[in-house]
């Protein structure tokens, strides 16, 4: 409820336009007023990488299954008007016919992202601001084609509340979608863009986007982060919360139009000191609804943002306004591979294949403040998950995990009699598959299956379609 309510005070006021006001400084110290012309972008690169680095980003293509709330305009909210209303789906089921190599969605997204096996890419969802890219903001129930992404190979891609970025391989980023605050890096608050639009970053080439629910980060091919968006809480991690009074009771925020690269990392001592950490090359991250961890090439973790819950992993729920290393991943073989971030909580995975979890994922009970491992899924072979707003499900050992606290919405795939379990719990229906990657937004879930072999087809076979 604190942060509920916190949250609700913060952002109030920065519901008008009159209340926001752009950041002056980029990588490129370029002006983001909105009343200044902005220098030209330079053409869009025509190189692409090199084919050994795009094969490192195109994952082995599989079967799409989808499961959860599939009446993308009530996702999220309390006050339905019952219109368009779609049954939810509690156990999986196959959707469209097509195979892909990338799924995408967000902890707090009720639209997601499809990659096809030839890059083209397809948007299916909430479309309230125009997010899918389609030019208009009419609901998709069946993915559809990307026109203005037509001929160009998405290698990545990104989901917030309301926006979405695409990155091709070029390394070039496009935006569409909710800029309330300046979220798609285009540099200007304009509400609402419905066609994917290119961003103002004449940077390294981007190997990678992530979105929280008002800000986003890209990550350049030198290790560098990139973010914009809403500074609340640090979560741009620029040492700032981007706070200012307009008058003596009045408090609105700097917004950060332009990709801004973030300059320093750090590790807090004993005593309270920050220290400045060198040679820092991240080389993957994950966004929740407003904090960002971070893993680097010597397999540190730095983690920024809101700090409730213990969702920084930091021991305590203060906020954070720059990197900081997270001490409990320090030491021989502690060293973390992967990270995934769900709206209030993280799960790390350290080199030894240990699963850790910190935050709180249920609305009720005790929070982690600080990383610990998951004792349901000791023994467990993960080799990839999801995380949505409240659930998680794990690709362990050739069968699926699920575990998700109430409210959910059939995301889980347990069935209709199961909808939620605080517990870690195998999905039997799903038992005997490959599963090549997993995508959760904030009440739906998506499987890759992989059907290369027989006995997998065999399973598929008896799985239901869904048909909207």
């Amino acid at each position: 409820m604190a942060e509920r309510s916190r949250k609700r005070n913060s952002s109030a006021v920065v519901e008008s336009n009159s209340k926001r006001r752009f950041v002056p400084d980029s990588d490129e110290d370029e002006d983001q007023d909105a009343s200044r012309v902005p220098s030209p972008l330079p053409e869009e690169s025509q190189q692409t990488f090199p084919e050994v680095v795009l094969k490192s980003f195109y994952k082995k293509p599989g079967v799409l299954l989808i499961a959860g709330c599939v009446s993308w305009d009530n996702v999220a909210k309390r006050d339905s008007n019952g219109e368009n209303i779609h049954p939810n789906l509690y156990t999986f089921h196959k959707f469209t016919d097509r195979k892909y190599r990338l799924i995408v969605s967000g902890c707090d997204s009720g639209h997601s992202i499809l990659v096809s096996t030839s890059g083209e890419c397809y948007t299916f969802g909430r479309n309230n601001y125009g997010q899918l890219g389609l030019g208009d903001t009419t609901t998709r129930y069946v993915p559809e084609l990307v026109p203005e992404l037509t001929g160009k190979n998405i290698i990545h891609a990104a989901t917030g509340k309301h926006h979405s970025l695409f990155v091709t391989d070029t390394g070039t980023v496009y935006a569409c979608g909710d800029n309330k605050h300046g979220q798609l890096g285009i540099g200007n608050n304009t509400p609402q863009y419905k066609t994917p639009t290119r961003i103002r970053y004449k940077g390294p080439p981007v190997v990678k986007a992530g979105c929280g629910s008002n800000f986003s980060m890209i990550l350049d091919c030198n290790g560098a982060l990139h973010s914009f968006g809403l500074p609340e809480f640090g979560q741009l991690g620029h040492n700032t919360d981007g706070k200012y009074f307009m008058t003596s009771n009045r408090l609105a925020f700097n917004l950060q139009a332009i990709p801004k690269k973030i300059a320093a990392y750090f590790e807090k001592q004993r005593d309270g000191r920050m220290n400045p950490i060198t040679n820092v090359e991240i080389v993957d991250f994950s966004c929740g609804n407003n904090h960002t961890v971070a893993i680097d090439s010597l397999k540190r973790v730095f983690s920024w943002g809101f700090g409730g819950y213990g969702r920084l992993g930091h021991s305590d729920p203060k906020d954070v306004a720059v990197p900081l290393l997270i001490r409990s991943f320090q030491g021989s073989s502690r060293g973390v591979k992967s990270v995934y971030c769900g709206s209030k909580f993280t799960l790390a995975v350290n080199e030894l294949g240990m699963l850790y979890l910190f935050g709180q994922p249920k609305p009720t009970g005790e929070a982690n403040m600080y990383p610990k491992p998951m004792q349901d899924l000791m023994g467990w072979n993960v080799q990839c998950m999801g995380a949505g707003h409240t659930s998680m499900l794990f690709a362990a050992d050739d069968t699926l995990i699920a575990m998700g606290a109430s409210p959910t919405y059939g995301e889980l795939g347990l069935g209709f009699t199961c909808g939620s379990t605080t517990r870690a719990k195998e999905v039997y229906s799903m038992a005997g598959m490959k599963y090549s990657q997993i995508a959760m937004g904030y009440s739906h879930s998506m499987l890759l299956v992989d059907d290369s072999t027989d006995e997998v087809k065999q399973k598929l076979e008896a799985i239901p379609t869904y048909s909207p």
